[in-house]
């Protein structure tokens, strides 16, 4: 019977980072999931949602061989940039290549695998092993094999200082923590693991809203860079009605000359469907709860959630952008 890569086995968020006994936890990473399987020289590196990534991601492919025949791995495909930060722009743009340009992303951006689980192991069915048994098994294969670049092994720890540690990688682009029991099987397409995103709270200026400005439905945020320019820096989740009602007496229509005036604003990362924007005078800061994901311009890649308006600031308090 021929063996196929299973869905991948998923997460589901919690709102604090401890390590409870009987759980390990690894290091959310800033790339892209994906599966990669060898069998009878067959390579097949796929994405979460199933497609088909190795013509993509060609550096990968070719050093499939350092793995076992009838074994396959699940994991992150990432890139980092001179500075040392993990870079998903980069490893978006580096989907979006075939062939001979995707050649030359790979010598110009190489991609690494992170492994961080075992799923098959020399024809052997792993997903049934506790993930203590996986774990050392996936250690074993990366020592044994001498695996190098593309391939990284995942850090995992028992260890909650090390979890604490690990929260403090945010500057290089580390999402947070993933926590795994260590008796757990793996489970394709079940939220049995949990993650844990790095978070901050931090103060933007509203320069435009979704919506009517009498019921705004998100805010679009910005901040002034070193030249003293208005930067579009990322949207609000949806609104609370109770919210949207507040903030509409908080605003007022832009004056001529407002500094998007022009501007068009992505309704969401990788996508190119824009959003329907009122412009509103640049004067109300607000307090939202951020990720640490950032795109090349430093823009927050995910929606902001909004705490509260702070009346009692101005514009010239906000903190200006920052490279990314």
């Amino acid at each position: 019977m021929s063996w196929t890569l299973p869905e991948p086995m998923l997460s589901s968020p919690v709102p604090d980072p401890d390590l409870r006994p009987g759980w390990a936890a690894e290091p959310k990473w800033d790339g892209f999931r994906a599966l990669v399987s060898v069998d009878a020289r067959q390579v097949v590196l796929r994405s979460r949602r199933g497609a088909e990534l190795a013509t993509a991601f060609p550096e990968v492919v070719a050093v499939a061989a350092q793995l076992p025949d009838a074994t396959a791995l699940d994991g992150e495909l990432v890139v980092w940039d001179a500075a040392g930060r993990l870079a998903f722009e980069r490893l978006q743009d580096r989907l979006q290549r075939r062939g001979a340009g995707a050649a030359r992303a790979a010598a110009e951006w190489p991609a690494h695998f992170v492994a961080f689980d075992l799923l098959r192991l020399s024809g052997t069915d792993t997903t049934l092993w506790p993930y203590r048994r996986r774990r050392a098994a996936l250690e074993s294969l990366f020592a044994g094999r001498r695996l190098s670049a593309p391939w990284t092994l995942c850090p995992s720890t028992t260890d909650p200082d090390t979890v604490r540690e690990w929260l403090t990688w945010a500057a290089v682009g580390m999402e947070g923590v993933v926590h795994k029991r260590l008796d757990s099987t793996y489970q394709p397409s079940v939220r049995g693991w949990r993650k844990y995103k790095v978070r901050e709270t931090t103060e933007a200026i509203v320069g435009a809203v979704t919506g009517a400005l009498a019921s705004p439905r998100s805010l679009l945020l910005g901040r002034y860079d070193a030249r003293g320019r208005l930067q579009y820096t990322g949207h609000t989740t949806t609104l609370a009605e109770k919210t949207s009602g507040t903030l509409a007496g908080l605003l007022a229509p832009a004056r001529p000359g407002h500094p998007w005036t022009g501007w068009s604003f992505a309704a969401g990362w990788g996508t190119r469907q824009t959003l329907d924007v009122t412009l509103v005078r640049p004067e109300l800061v607000v307090e939202v709860d951020v990720d640490v994901a950032r795109d090349t311009a430093g823009r927050w890649r995910h929606p902001a959630r909004l705490h509260r308006p702070r009346t009692d600031l101005s514009p010239t308090d906000v903190p200006p952008t920052s490279p990314p």
